[in-house]
């Protein structure tokens, strides 16, 4: 087998809307030839490097590309405007502090800083880049041209991940327009939960070189802006961790999606096997301590076949086509997500899998109904990785509204039943890796991207509704994707993920789609 090529080459396209006739949403459909002659522009990087997060500033639609050891700004038609170097350097992953701190007596060899968070700070003008080398700490870069602002590195605070994998950190930024911002900071913690919280919020100051840049919102001897693993939570599943595959904002809570291992017992089985369960994690943006910590089991069912691996997310809106099917406002919130088939750890993931849609509001009325019902002192706190008792609900007189934040019991509190999704179709051969969606026109349109480096497009417009497949093929394998306004960027790639392990690959290809023009 010849190796692939550490590149990515991006292309440039216009693309027809996918013709639906009288479908059902489930109904596959295939596109209509296209009308017009494509033409693509390229972009390749340097050939010993891998990229591994990709934003689009939704302002200027200028485009930075996380890398190895690199960091690209390139124009919209895919110029390099400018390069920052990250690495590498001497490091080994067991010097903590790193050796930038104090002396290491771990032997030292050149290593490479593989990106592993790229967001864009649009209140200060400012890109987030955050690497593996030295447990993960960040630059703050100029968005102009991508001078370094700042890197903290002198507190534990700023080592955010040791994970050496560029899936593995998920941010989440929260604006105020007369305060400092916010920074939800999820990881995995490859199980050194002593040094890295599996889910914090961090302050992001204003000056770049602040000594309280990702310092925790709130930190005293007892409370912290933080949740860790406990260590007794390794003594029942050894190899535990959560796994953050999406996060998202939306009104009063921030929100990610997660994959979770947890030991089950088979029905009619007397011992327990370990499998891994699909989670949605709730916390409100104003919480300081926590308490508002929930977290709610997803998957998504068809025709008696159970999708429980997450593999992909995106929120989107519903549009005024698909919000009317499901019975919602064009503006309400929707969880675009890809599941594979089953959930067991010792089987890859498997070809088959689903695109399924959450209704947001839906998932938070499970969650305000837990909350009440726990409140009235029923059941337990079903949280088995933290809490490893069951500890049971306390009751409280009070009324807990759709932005209830938690008080200090009660907290952190699981939903036990699994919150379904709507599938939209199913693919059997060749398995769904990532997802995009938006409204175009009323319509809600959705990108999906393929193990086997296939990009589909669906058009759901309520009962009549389908999926088309444009003929945007890679080397494989698996597509992710990024968008601004007027630009879907497609990335045949996929990020390491220990819990899912054929998921290990190159990134590839890249393909920017212009989707504003013509439709059929």
């Amino acid at each position: 087998m010849r190796a692939m090529p550490w590149n990515w080459t991006c292309l440039l396209s216009h693309l027809l809307m996918v013709g639906m006739g009288s479908s059902t949403l489930l109904t596959r459909q295939p596109a209509p030839p296209s009308q017009k002659q494509r033409s693509f522009v390229t972009f390749q990087g340097e050939p010993a490097e891998g990229f591994n997060h990709l934003v689009v500033d939704e302002r200027t639609g200028h485009i930075y590309l996380g890398a190895v050891n690199r960091i690209y700004k390139l124009s919209s038609d895919l110029k390099v405007l400018v390069t920052h170097e990250t690495g590498p350097d001497e490091d080994n992953p067991k010097c903590y502090p790193p050796r930038i701190v104090q002396t290491c007596n771990e032997p030292l060899t050149t290593t490479n800083n593989v990106n592993k968070m790229l967001l864009i700070d649009y209140k200060e003008n400012r890109l987030i880049a955050c690497g593996s080398l030295y447990q993960g700490i960040c630059k703050l870069l100029r968005l102009e041209d991508l001078f370094k602002l700042g890197e903290p590195y002198h507190k534990k605070e700023h080592y955010l991940s040791g994970v050496n994998e560029s899936g593995s950190v998920f941010g989440v930024i929260v604006s105020y327009s007369n305060l400092d911002d916010k920074l939800f900071i999820a990881t995995a913690v490859d199980g050194k939960p002593e040094y890295f919280p599996t889910i914090s919020s961090r302050k992001l100051t204003k000056n770049s070189e602040a000594d309280g840049m990702f310092a925790y919102v709130f930190h005293d001897e007892f409370v912290a802006s933080m949740i860790k693993i406990p260590s007794d939570t390794f003594t029942i599943i050894p190899d535990f961790d959560i796994y953050y595959v999406y996060g998202f904002s939306s009104g009063n809570f921030v929100y990610f999606l997660t994959l979770q291992p947890e030991m089950v017992s088979p029905p009619g089985s007397t011992t327990k096997e370990q499998v891994y369960t699909s989670k949605l994690v709730r916390l409100c943006k104003e919480d300081t301590a926590f308490n508002s910590y929930v977290e709610v089991p997803i998957g998504c069912e068809h025709s008696g076949v159970e999708y429980r691996l997450l593999q992909a997310a995106y929120l989107s809106k519903a549009g005024a086509m698909l919000g009317r099917t499901l019975g919602v406002r064009p503006d309400d919130d929707l969880l675009f997500t890809v599941f594979s088939k089953g959930q067991k750890r010792k089987m890859k993931s498997l070809d088959e899998s689903a695109l399924c849609i959450f209704i947001l509001k839906q998932i938070n009325d499970r969650i305000k109904g837990r909350l009440q019902s726990c409140y009235r002192g029923e059941g337990t706190l079903d949280l088995a990785w933290l809490k490893v008792k069951d500890i049971p609900c306390s009751s409280a007189l009070l009324t807990i509204d759709d932005n209830f934040c938690g008080l200090d019991m009660n907290a952190p509190l699981g939903v036990s039943d699994m919150v379904r999704g709507i599938p939209v179709f199913t693919e059997d051969r060749d398995r769904m890796t990532s997802v995009i969606a938006y409204v175009y026109k009323n319509h809600s349109l959705a990108f999906v991207g393929t193990k086997s480096g296939r990009l589909k497009k669906t058009l759901s417009t309520g009962p009549q509704g389908g999926i088309g497949q444009e003929g945007v093929e890679g080397d494989p394998p698996g597509v992710n994707i990024a968008s601004q306004e007027q630009m879907l960027c497609v990335c045949l790639q996929c990020l390491s993920h220990k819990a899912i392990p054929d998921q290990r690959v190159q990134p590839l290809l890249c393909y920017f789609l212009n989707v504003s023009g013509n439709s059929s």
